[in-house]
């Protein structure tokens, strides 16, 4: 009998949103921030949108695959949109949504206490 109560009770953590339940969906955008190249992205992505290799000039020792592989979390998770221009080549072009601007500061926070912090380790 206890085990319907924990599904409940997990179920029930998770309706609001706690980070600490296993099975909330929120761990899913933790882990997806919580990336050192997502949380990079995003801090150069506040300065407005960016081609790819722009992007990849910026986050100095990000292979083209990570890089691919963590713009495109982002997109599926609504950070950032990507758009295509139609011309000859392809343009494409990354920019954050209203959720990316809303995580770029919090981010930036962590960035910037890092910077400060790294040499007292």
């Amino acid at each position: 009998m206890s085990r319907p109560v924990e599904a409940a009770h997990v179920l029930d953590t998770c309706d609001r949103n706690d980070v600490y339940a296993a099975a909330c969906p929120c761990r899913e955008m933790l882990d997806l921030l919580a990336n050192k190249w997502t949380a990079l992205a995003i801090g150069v992505l506040e300065d407005g949108p960016q081609r790819f290799g722009e992007l990849r000039r910026h986050l100095q020792g990000v292979s083209p695959k990570v890089l691919s592989a963590s713009l495109k979390r982002m997109e599926d998770a609504g950070l950032v949109t990507r758009t295509v221009f139609a011309e000859v080549p392809p343009r494409v072009e990354y920019a954050l949504t209203p959720l990316g601007v809303g995580a770029a500061a919090p981010l930036a926070h962590l960035r910037d206490w890092v910077n400060e912090n790294v040499s007292r380790h």
